[in-house]
């Protein structure tokens, strides 16, 4: 809905993207909503990013992704 701060794609079409960095000066359309990552399968004819769930005990209110990477073993 309001952008994505940053976007790391496998090699096998598994796209994750980072949104809702909150960061002095930067405008925020969504400013008491935390952060997200979402992933989106770049394989299908129709991607769509989907919301990923954050494990329980994870701080989701302070929770500002600015970036993102994976690693493939």
């Amino acid at each position: 809905e309001a952008g994505s701060e940053d976007i790391d794609i496998l090699p096998n079409g598994l796209a994750f993207i980072s949104s809702g960095l909150k960061y002095p000066g930067l405008k925020s359309f969504a400013p008491d909503k935390p952060g997200e990552i979402f992933l989106m399968d770049l394989n299908e004819d129709h991607p769509r990013a989907v919301e990923l769930r954050i494990s329980r005990g994870f701080d989701l209110s302070s929770f500002n992704p600015h970036g993102i990477s994976t690693y493939v073993d």
